[in-house]
């Protein structure tokens, strides 16, 4: 079946941390670069981070440099955002999305209609 599922969100205080995955059934995830995205409510969908098909090359937005890593291993069709140090505009609905079109040693956030497979997104809420 050709779906994302995004897993790992959830309530955290200001400082703490979750890891999320983001994995199918093996159609998608090892063959294409993977972004994570998110979106607050009332706000637009904004890229976080992405991460090459062959894992060479990785991307982040500026709010969460330093403090989000991602990471990907193919044979478990999975990739991870580990994110540390979280802040509450860090809340949102983070959704992790495919694009199967761009080059193998490359990835973009800055245009999500780049991606055209899409997950459904897991709740992360960083709240004290």
């Amino acid at each position: 079946q050709m779906q994302l599922v995004e897993s790992g969100g959830g309530l955290v205080q200001p400082g703490g941390s979750l890891r999320l995955s983001c994995t199918d059934a093996g159609f998608i995830v090892p063959y294409t670069a993977i972004g994570w995205f998110r979106q607050a409510p009332g706000k637009e969908r904004e890229g976080v981070s992405c991460i090459s098909q062959i894992g060479n090359y990785t991307h982040y937005a500026d709010s969460v440099k330093g403090r989000f890593t991602i990471s990907r291993d193919n044979a478990k069709n999975t990739v991870y955002l580990q994110m540390n140090d979280l802040k509450p505009e860090d809340t949102g609905v983070y959704y992790c999305a495919a694009d199967s079109y761009i080059d193998h040693s490359v990835c973009v956030i800055h245009d999500d209609d780049e991606y055209n497979y899409w997950g459904q997104g897991t709740q992360v809420t960083v709240s004290s």
